[in-house]
């Protein structure tokens, strides 16, 4: 027999694979998708009684692949079976299937399919939630939940997605090497805006922490497609490092705990070591992007053992490295905090006060303004800033953060 778990193990692993051939054989997200999940039907019965196959993803392919042309030729009265080499090019054979899979035009498959759910067209929510559902196979159920929006809100919100991706009439060719590089970016942002969306909710649920732990096995996934290239591995590295953090930035009482005042004891010290060595690849390449610097940022926080320890002067340093190869304004907020801690409050602000028409609707300016503030003596102002930044918390723990704050600026008004 079988173990249940493995099955199940190994057709999460299998399914971006599956579905990026798939797609590419049917030219439909939707009769690939369903294709596919018959495959998974069908393994779920078989697997059991006579063991694993050779290779799984081979198997679920050559199975889907089968099983969408039966579908395609029972409907065949309404609806026109496509031309031969729209479905497959490949023969009956399992074994000569499975040989195929370490090609080049198969790993483009997988970067097909996740530029497919990456498309610019798409809002980043339907970017995400898209790449959840189809590159992981993440249920409508769990994905609503980790959203906070209602099952029939986000099956509308994939099914636009799907919509959209079909009237943009994207290529399934295999794409040369400038345009696998040109896809790059925007597969990398969509796997940081998954990873982002569970690292900020604010909230640590399974379903919010399975959002971050998904980006993170896309990100080892695009990095065995591009084994070479040092963003990728920043990338990695940096969602590595943040998550990491996870078992310490929330209290008992599902309050926030701000870094400096984390147990680092409660850090995943086996995710920093990955993320750290993978870092220390990237940089070896000597071709520094915005992913490796906030990597870097990363690795300081994780290499001090206290937060006494950090070093904030050579963080400023790598924010400012930040400001030239990605400028925006949340950068040199987050500069703003480095500054702060290796020279005072005063400079901090002083970096602060420019940014406050862009960030004027951002929780953490006004979060961080405030805190500034208190610290260089001005209550009355780091009040104002704290009632703003309640007024745009995005979370019931950042609007407890800083009532946290007003109470300790209440509490220590006597002195002021």
């Amino acid at each position: 027999m079988t173990d249940p778990a493995w099955i199940d193990l190994a057709l999460t692993a299998a399914r971006p694979q599956a579905m990026g051939a798939l797609l590419r054989y049917f030219r439909n997200l939707d009769t690939a998708e369903e294709a596919f999940q018959e495959a998974c039907l069908r393994a779920i019965r078989t697997w059991p009684e006579k063991g694993p196959p050779r290779d799984p993803a081979a198997w679920l392919i050559f199975v889907g692949r089968n099983s969408g042309v039966d579908v395609i030729r029972k409907t065949a009265r309404t609806t026109a079976l496509p031309d031969e080499t729209a479905l497959s090019d490949l023969s009956d054979a399992e074994a000569d299937m499975a040989d195929r899979l370490d090609s080049s035009h198969y790993r483009d498959d997988i970067l097909r399919l996740m530029f497919i759910c990456c498309h610019p067209d798409l809002p980043a929510t339907q970017q995400i939630a898209l790449a959840l559902r189809i590159v992981s196979g993440i249920g409508v159920p769990r994905i609503a939940r980790a959203f906070l929006v209602s099952e029939s809100a986000m099956e509308q919100r994939i099914t636009r997605a799907k919509a959209r991706v079909a009237k943009a009439g994207l290529p399934f060719e295999a794409p040369a090497a400038t345009e696998r590089a040109e896809r790059l970016p925007p597969v990398m942002a969509m796997i940081y805006l998954v990873f982002n969306e569970g690292y900020s909710a604010g909230v640590s649920t399974p379903d919010v922490a399975a959002l971050c732990d998904e980006a993170i096995r896309l990100g080892r996934l695009l990095l065995r497609i591009f084994p070479s290239e040092p963003e990728v591995m920043g990338l990695l590295a940096l969602i590595l490092l943040q998550h990491a953090r996870r078992g310490a930035r929330y209290d008992e009482r599902g309050e926030m705990v701000l870094l400096e005042d984390q147990d680092r004891s409660l850090w995943d010290r086996r995710q920093i070591e990955e993320g750290l060595a993978v870092l220390d690849k990237a940089i070896r390449h000597r071709q520094p992007g915005p992913y490796q610097v906030q990597a870097a940022i990363a690795a300081l926080h994780a290499r001090a053992a206290s937060a006494k320890d950090t070093n904030w002067a050579e963080i400023d340093l790598l924010y400012q490295v930040l400001e030239r190869l990605s400028p925006s304004p949340v950068v040199t907020l987050n500069r703003a905090v480095a500054v702060s801690k290796a020279k005072g409050a005063g400079e901090g602000l002083l970096l602060l006060e420019p940014l406050g028409e862009a960030l004027d609707g951002y929780f953490y300016f006004h979060g961080v303004r405030g805190a500034l503030l208190a610290q260089a003596g001005e209550t009355r102002a780091a009040r104002d800033a704290f009632g703003r930044a309640i007024a745009l918390a995005n979370s019931p723990a950042e609007a407890a953060h800083i009532r946290q704050e007003l109470d300790r600026l209440q509490d220590e008004r006597p002195a002021s």
